[in-house]
């Protein structure tokens, strides 16, 4: 049995052992090369390299090949949305064009799938009408609490370009955060060294994140931060770092007399923008009902 494939956009660059397990099935790396050798697998009539980098309408002849899928591997299944979490991704979008979306992520769900959790944004958003021909690429994180600005790319060339913008720092981003006590200096740079470990190792990168006070009284204190580093959990270390832990935090946090009620974390990605082709790209998510009530209990405002 011959089975043909054409690639389209979103695998153009990709290694064609990796488009296999990913559009054909999930074997074992040495099969992979064993049937590349005996000419089963083939692009455009020709042998190819397993590291082979695949171009636009590449034509992929798989032939006489029944391979075992690996049995010893869990292939991880999708997150099966609901028809309400699909409709109520509706209420969530900011922009929604042909090659991204943007929305305004709630607090409690995952950008992907986890070990700890399951239900994510990603596999909703699969299913909406805003995915039907496309397929989501995640270009960036918020954590699971944060609320607020996201981007998903809908093909590989704009997943890749965000990619890029982002580790050349040409994508700026805006965290409104409330945090225990005032904040003396009413704006300022915190510059610091953070630890990361990766197993055994002990990692120490810079994170350098811009900070203005926009209100503050004894108790509290509401920031707009911009972050110019990427670092994990950037912003929550860091103002723990300083004394100043972001208000229900129930991770970076001084002590469990400082988490609020509702353990609601007071961390909002609020604005983002960039560059391309020369078209200047701003989105605003405005902060949910929850983070204004506590804005309102805590006596704090943000214009």
């Amino acid at each position: 049995m011959i089975k043909y494939y054409h690639i389209d956009t979103n695998f153009v660059n990709t290694r064609l052992d990796r488009w296999f397990k990913k559009k054909v099935c999930l074997v074992p790396q040495s099969l992979i090369e064993k049937n590349i050798r005996k000419g089963k697998i083939k692009v455009n009539q020709k042998k190819e390299a397993s590291s082979y980098k695949l171009k636009l309408n590449d034509q992929i002849i798989v032939s006489n090949f029944d391979p075992k899928i690996l049995k010893e591997k869990k292939i991880k299944e999708k997150y099966k949305a609901t028809s309400k979490e699909v409709s109520s991704t509706s209420n969530m979008i900011i922009e929604d064009n042909d090659d991204f979306i943007v929305i305004n992520k709630p607090a409690g769900i995952s950008v992907q799938s986890g070990t700890k959790s399951r239900r994510n944004i990603l596999d909703i958003l699969r299913k909406t009408k805003s995915f039907a021909n496309s397929t989501p690429f995640i270009v960036h994180r918020i954590d699971k609490d944060t609320t607020g600005i996201l981007i998903i790319a809908k093909n590989r060339k704009y997943a890749q370009l965000f990619t890029s913008l982002f580790r050349i720092r040409r994508i700026h981003k805006t965290y409104l955060a409330v945090t225990l006590g005032k904040i003396e200096k009413t704006k300022g740079i915190f510059k610091d060294e953070l630890i990361y470990y990766e197993g055994d190792k002990k990692t120490n990168l810079l994170a350098i994140t811009h900070y203005k006070v926009i209100d503050f009284n004894y108790n509290y204190s509401l920031l707009k931060l911009n972050p110019l580093t990427g670092r994990k959990h950037q912003i929550r270390k860091q103002l723990l770092l300083h004394e100043h832990p972001i208000l229900g935090d129930s991770k970076y946090r001084i002590s469990e007399d400082y988490k609020n009620k509702k353990n609601t974390l007071m961390l909002h990605a609020y604005k983002i923008k960039f560059f391309i082709n020369e078209k200047k790209y701003e989105f605003i998510a405005q902060p949910s009902v929850i983070f204004n009530k506590v804005l309102k209990e805590k006596n704090l405002k943000i214009f």
